[in-house]
């Protein structure tokens, strides 16, 4: 295997080698090829920070892009009018079905209109027929509008992104609101016009901006007012609601509100007592219509809206002046005066003609009450500083209450057509003016006094509302229930068995006796060189006087023998000591220890 032609193969690659030999040992040694370095880790990235999420803007209900406020407020108010129109012709369908086909227009066209004018006198615009002009219009079927636009208000306020906005964004909602919605209205009065009934156009434009305006304005403002509390865990209800005016303002109005209810339900509970009185005659009209079962559900509902109608009738009564059911007609406390009545069940509540029912007298005093309590609630909303304006703005309070009533007097009544009936209800400016003196001086006496009475009370500190607050909050402490503790388990029988007694230390051994030690020495007690000593005198107390010297005779000195000495209680003698007999022999040693002296006789002179 190994020829010479490997050997000088071998050769020459050894020559071929050898001077990269020398080149590395002249250099130095050359470097042995080591195992390849690693590469060196890259740095991680390091993770970027996340951003916080943007808060998605806010949309108006639906998800849509926010609308312009006139454009939401076109849109309410279609919303608004379909809605109502269509519940209208429910009701409407329903009465052309069940009564004569003539009674309520000829075919579906004249049910459209008629729809319309029922839609009409909902916003308390009036229509003009053959008989007459129709004036006498429910207040009860306001609610149908009103709801709708309540509901319509918030959201377009919503819709219109004004919900964070000012109070200047309520009236601009309101507007925004009523404008078409009026137009609307006088749109379709004029729609509805035919030779038999003709709407009147400008009430119907005039009566539905109210309407809009103030229903829209108070949903508007209830939607700003839940915005507002939203997250702040504030109540958005009617105290809310007030807030949104000024102090003083505000004051008026929880003022006017609570008059205003109090002669409102004085009214009522005259209405509801004289209907159970004459329930009988309610009965015998129900009889003479004879409506049937659907008539009479249509019946109730229009009872039901010319309820609110009665209750402010009563509330004229009360206040004075009554009312009238129709020319020459008087229903006051003053007497009764009537003549014939139109057919309807609500109105067999009326007192038989003569003097007034004696039981109704007692409604007199309602304006007097309602100004009590409209002067009180005005000045404890908002206490005045000066004595002298309390009465001005309880009297304030009570002439907008004559206002209010008088508003509501000339909404509930109105001409029923031609002839007799051209007057039926209050009358108006006579209410207003009346129910402005009665509650208007009431009301004066009531602030001044709540005010006066607020002016002496203390004031309550603020730290003190506070603790009256966190007492409120404060939640009920919960005791601990004791738990039940298992009883010790006994101790062991004790063990009187004897115990070994430890072992005592060894005594220790004697030590052997020195020869070379002096003998041991004896003592013997000495006879005492002192006599033992006397028991002591009793001393004389320091507060006794000592007794006064005798006057005595000159007589001859004589000696005087000493008083024997009296042992007192106060010291007892100490027991005589034996003295020990003197030994025969004389000591040869004594010595003196603790002044006693002491013999020392040596051990060996006995034995002697």
């Amino acid at each position: 295997m190994f020829g010479p032609q490997q050997l000088k193969a071998d050769a020459e690659r050894a020559k071929a080698q050898r001077p990269q030999v020398v080149a590395g040992t002249a250099a130095g040694p050359a470097p042995k090829p080591g195992p390849a370095p690693k590469p060196e880790p890259k740095p991680k990235p390091e993770p970027k920070a996340k951003a916080k999420p943007k808060p998605p803007a806010r949309k108006p209900p639906g998800g849509g892009p926010q609308r312009p406020l006139y454009v939401a407020g076109l849109v309410g108010a279609l919303w608004c009018v379909g809605i109502g129109l269509a519940v209208l012709t429910t009701i409407t369908l329903v009465g052309w079905i069940a009564a004569p086909r003539t009674a309520l227009g000829h075919g579906l066209p004249g049910v459209f209109r008629t729809v319309v004018n029922f839609w009409l006198v909902s916003h308390h615009a009036g229509f003009s027929y053959s008989g007459g002009r129709f004036g006498l219009l429910p207040l009860g079927v306001l609610v149908l509008p009103g709801a709708l636009l309540h509901r319509c208000g918030g959201w377009v306020l919503r819709a219109a992104g004004g919900a964070d906005g000012s109070r200047r964004a309520v009236l601009r909602v309101a507007v925004a609101l009523a404008v078409p919605y009026a137009v609307l209205a006088g749109m379709l009065a004029l729609a509805a016009a035919s030779p038999q009934v003709h709407p009147s156009a400008w009430q119907a434009l005039l009566t539905s901006f109210l309407v809009a305006v103030v229903a829209g304005g108070l949903g508007a403002a209830r939607a700003l007012v839940a915005a507002r509390a939203r997250g702040r865990g504030v109540r958005s209800g009617l105290g809310a609601l007030l807030k949104l005016l000024p102090e003083r303002p505000r004051s008026l109005v929880i003022g006017v509100s609570g008059a205003v209810a109090v002669l409102l339900g004085s009214g009522a509970l005259l209405v509801g007592g004289s209907l159970a009185l004459h329930i009988g005659e309610a009965g015998r009209v129900y009889g003479l219509l004879a409506p049937g079962v659907v008539g009479t559900l249509l019946l109730i509902i229009v009872e039901l809206a010319y309820l609110p109608n009665a209750v402010i009738w009563g509330l004229a009564y009360a206040v004075g002046p009554g009312f009238a059911v129709g020319a020459g007609t008087s229903v006051s406390p003053n007497g009764v005066t009537l003549d014939a009545v139109p057919a309807f069940p609500l109105l067999a509540a009326l007192p038989e003609p003569g003097q007034a029912p004696a039981l109704s007298l007692l409604a007199l005093a309602a304006p007097f009450l309602a100004g009590i309590v409209g002067g009180t609630l005005t000045m404890r909303a908002m206490p005045t500083l000066t004595q002298e304006a309390a009465p001005m703005w309880g009297f304030a309070s009570g002439v907008l209450t004559g206002a209010v009533a008088a508003v509501l007097a000339a909404l509930s009544g109105g001409p029923l057509g031609g002839g007799r009936l051209v007057a039926v209800g209050p009358s108006a400016w006579q209410v207003g003016l009346l129910a402005a003196l009665e509650v208007g001086i009431a009301a004066a006496l009531a602030a001044w006094l709540t005010n006066w009475r607020v002016q002496r009370r203390p004031a309550t500190p603020p730290k003190a509302k506070a603790k009256a607050k966190a007492k409120a909050k404060r939640k009920p402490v919960v005791r601990p229930v004791p738990v039940p503790v298992p009883a010790p388990a006994p101790a062991p029988a004790e063990d009187r068995s004897p115990r070994p007694e430890p072992p005592r230390p060894a005594e220790p051994a004697p030590r052997p006796a020195d020869p070379f030690a002096p003998p041991a020495m004896e003592f013997e007690e000495a006879e005492p060189v002192l006599a033992p000593r006397r028991p002591a005198r009793a001393k004389a107390r320091p507060n006794t006087p000592p007794a006064p010297a005798e006057p005595y005779d000159e007589v001859e000195a004589t000696e005087i023998e000493p008083e024997p000495e009296v042992e007192t209680e106060l010291t007892q003698p100490e027991p005589e000591r034996p003295v020990p007999s003197q030994r025969e022999s004389a000591p040869d040693r004594t010595e003196n220890r603790g002044g006693a002296i002491y013999v020392l006789r040596d051990p060996g002179a006995d034995g002697e």
